[in-house]
């Protein structure tokens, strides 16, 4: 069985890690940076090589990207689903600030809240509550 961990590329990866943390709640768990590398590039010494940190419950991989500029795209969108209203307006209002809102999170036909966010990193979000069979 597989385990799907999201890995995100970054610009700046502590930032954008702590901006998770707190809007979602969670810590961050270890970094290793470019210098710690054997052979590491003293220019790039600063630079995040790999972190992991939990946000929302969720297990992250993190990297700055100093060798090639990231690019972001619409293929992909990280789903976010909570049990309740409140939590759920709680992540979309703190993921959304400083980006830009897509979709503002409402009642859904299907009977869950849904929205969609860019984050002020260039992330899509999706954010939703569970679905009650009514």
């Amino acid at each position: 069985m597989a385990k799907l961990t999201p890995y995100i590329f970054s610009e700046d990866a502590r930032a954008q890690a702590e901006f998770y943390t707190q809007a979602l709640g969670g810590e961050i768990l270890s970094v290793l940076t470019f210098d710690q590398m054997p052979g590491g590039n003293e220019s790039h010494k600063d630079k995040v090589m790999h972190m992991s940190f939990v946000a929302g419950g969720i297990n992250f991989f993190m990297s700055d990207s100093p060798f090639e500029s990231i690019s972001r795209g619409s293929g992909m969108h990280l789903s976010l689903e909570f049990g309740s209203d409140a939590e759920a307006h709680e992540a979309f209002d703190k993921l959304a600030a400083g980006g830009k809102v897509i979709d503002p999170l409402k009642q859904q036909f299907w009977g869950s809240l849904f929205g969609v966010i860019e984050d002020k990193y260039g992330v899509l979000w999706q954010v939703t509550t569970e679905h009650k069979q009514g």
